[in-house]
């Protein structure tokens, strides 16, 4: 077997990849990893062709004797390679995959974004039932664009798809920072959007964290996974009859609840806790699915997600990354 991987040397990327090749069931498979910008090291099982996903002669040559396709490239808010990148890159790879002799399955990595995550509201569990109903932006747009285009490939020519549609991906110190009020901030939003000047000017010295309120005045419930969690589901996807042709939320078992951050926070770490009001919905990314079909179980949940963001030390050779372009 041979599995392409785009997106390699990306955030998911670097978590698959090992995982993937320290994993016994797939102990005969090679991996053609597909880089442009940033490019990894091949190895005894893994070898690199470097170029766009626009670039027909690039696919044919990444394509070449592959089994299985895991798509994992993906641009953010830039317009101007959102087409070459997410909807171009991707049908060339469906129409040469398509006709390949050898394909036997194409799992594409989407977002909760197509599902608006928390910019629209749902009334219950948000399931892969649920339509799409993406926020603004050409990412999420692109997003949507990229599940319906698979699943017409599946419709019309019976190509054998699996995607798994993850909300914000954690790793390492991601959470810790994504809660930090100064110029730290991983991620968003942008508080002082948010936040008054004279507040957030006071909040940025430190010892604070937000308390995000939904639009009702809750405390805002949103969803996330674990990278970990999100390279399992992967693996357990692989080749696996019973993702053919599925679609599934990969998810923690909850969303993370804003206010249960109180005592994990407040005693732990000393940080006091700062009520911000959002326009945001509280919507929850329904798993259940993936758990039954695939017999995933994330094993992060709030308390471990945040015992590892404020355990993670990074050193001068691991620097925060903004994976996506933009």
């Amino acid at each position: 077997m041979r599995l392409l991987v785009t997106g390699a040397a990306g955030k998911v990327g670097q978590v698959f990849l090992p995982a993937f090749l320290n994993a016994p069931r797939f102990s005969s498979w090679d991996v053609v990893a597909l880089c442009n910008n940033r490019v990894i090291d091949a190895g005894d099982r893994v070898s690199v062709v470097r170029g766009s996903m626009s670039d027909d002669g690039v696919i044919a040559e990444a394509l070449d004797g592959v089994t299985h396709v895991l798509h994992l490239a993906a641009v953010k808010e830039m317009p101007d390679l959102a087409i070459d990148v997410a909807l171009k890159g991707l049908y060339l790879l469906l129409e040469r995959f398509r006709v390949s002799g050898d394909a036997r399955q194409f799992v594409l990595l989407s977002g909760d974004c197509v599902v608006g995550h928390m910019f629209q509201d749902y009334r219950a569990p948000i399931t892969e039932e649920a339509p799409r109903r993406a926020y603004q932006g050409s990412y999420a747009l692109t997003k949507v664009l990229e599940e319906v285009m698979l699943e017409q490939y599946a419709i019309q020519y019976g190509l054998t798809v699996t995607t798994l549609r993850a909300p914000w991906i954690m790793e390492k110190d991601d959470f810790r920072y994504a809660l930090r009020l100064d110029d730290t901030q991983f991620g968003g939003p942008a508080w002082e959007t948010l936040i008054d000047e004279v507040t957030l000017e006071r909040v940025r010295r430190g010892g604070y964290y937000p308390v995000m309120k939904d639009v009702t005045g809750d405390f805002l419930k949103r969803n996330f996974v674990h990278v970990d969690d999100l390279v399992e589901a992967i693996l357990l996807s692989l080749d696996n009859p019973a993702a053919y042709g599925e679609l599934f939320n990969i998810a923690m078992n909850e969303p993370v609840d804003y206010g249960a951050l109180a005592p994990l926070l407040g005693r732990k770490e000393r940080l006091e806790g700062l009520d911000v009001q959002t326009p945001f919905h509280s919507n929850w990314l329904d798993n259940t699915k993936a758990r039954k079909v695939l017999g995933w179980n994330p094993s992060v949940d709030l308390e471990e997600l945040v015992e590892r963001a404020w355990k993670y030390r990074r050193g001068e050779g691991d620097p925060r990354i903004v994976w996506y372009p933009g």
